[in-house]
């Protein structure tokens, strides 16, 4: 994820196996604390247990996979009470579509393994 004085650049993973959960998202025009958010919850993400890395970009609709060590990882992650906050926040003030199954969602968990470099769904 970078911020608006960053250049972008991929996540820094391990050889597999890990995670990768893809969050798809459509924005508002509502800006009020959304990079404050994204950035309280890049660095929140950070110091969690079995947290990787993330990359993120955003057009008409965003995109940003995150990268995690283990199953148990997300889960915790997202039952955080923090990110639980935010999310609560983003569905209110900064997603426009949050009510749609499709967005905002954790949408698809990738497990990459050892024997392939292709992603297999779980």
């Amino acid at each position: 994820m970078t911020t608006e004085n960053q250049h972008p650049s991929y996540a820094n993973t391990p050889k597999p196996p890990y995670y990768a959960v893809i969050f798809t998202s459509i924005r508002t025009e509502d800006e009020q604390g959304y990079a404050q958010m994204a950035e309280k919850m890049l660095a929140l993400a950070q110091q969690q247990p079995g947290f990787l890395g993330v990359e993120s970009a955003r057009a008409s609709i965003g995109i940003t996979v995150s990268y995690w060590a283990d199953l148990a990882s997300i889960q915790n992650w997202k039952a955080h009470s923090e990110h639980q906050l935010a999310q609560k926040s983003g569905r209110a003030q900064w997603y426009s579509q949050y009510k749609k199954p499709a967005l905002p969602k954790w949408s698809v968990i990738m497990r990459f393994n050892l024997e392939s470099t292709h992603g297999m769904i779980d």
